[in-house]
């Protein structure tokens, strides 16, 4: 059965890495989706397709989006041609949101499967301090942000990031693998939910 993977983790945990890194595998039934967002294309590390408000309204009005939430005073929404590729057989891999995860679930069911990105604090710091963009005090309150994001094992399936991005591609891989042959159920999204 197709699963939709909803993606999460704090700020700084490697999730843009992974999902870039994901991009690049030849790995035929995954595809990870691009989130549409109302903010500049070159904006953040996200491989995201930029949407005006306006923009973002008339498609969200047209049932254009699977899923569309606000968060950080941004629009964001996954397009309807998510459920064409599960339909079609596909696992697709979202940027998801844990505040946003029961609308996903409520969408998708059991075709959804939760992973939740973790680094440890020192591993998190040491690649803050590497890409040299945050302050000292912006990578202090990153870093108090991601001790509060401890994940929910009976919400998410746990994926650690502490080593190198190849190990959390494989190790992503195998999850994902082992949920879809866990159960077969057949994909039927219910109706959008807009938050």
């Amino acid at each position: 059965m197709s699963k939709m993977v909803w993606l999460m983790g704090p700020s700084g945990s490697g999730k843009d890495s992974l999902l870039n890194a994901l991009r690049q595998q030849e790995h035929h039934q995954l595809l990870v989706a691009h989130r549409y967002i109302t903010r500049d294309a070159d904006a953040g590390c996200e491989n995201h397709i930029s949407l005006s408000e306006k923009e973002f309204a008339q498609r969200r009005q047209q049932g254009l989006f699977a899923l569309s939430w606000q968060a950080h005073q941004q629009s964001y929404g996954i397009g309807v041609e998510l459920d064409i590729w599960l339909e079609s057989g596909f696992d697709v891999v979202v940027n998801g949101s844990r505040q946003h995860l029961s609308q996903a679930r409520d969408r998708y069911g059991d075709a959804l499967v939760p992973i939740c990105l973790h680094v440890s604090g020192e591993v998190l710091r040491k690649r803050l301090e590497q890409r040299g963009r945050e302050t000292p005090q912006q990578i202090e309150q990153r870093l108090q942000r991601a001790a509060f994001y401890a994940p929910d094992l009976d919400e998410c399936l746990l994926l650690n990031n502490d080593g190198s991005l190849l190990q959390s591609v494989e190790a992503f891989l195998r999850l994902v693998n082992s949920q879809r042959n866990a159960n077969v159920v057949h994909f039927r999204p219910k109706e959008p939910r807009h938050v």
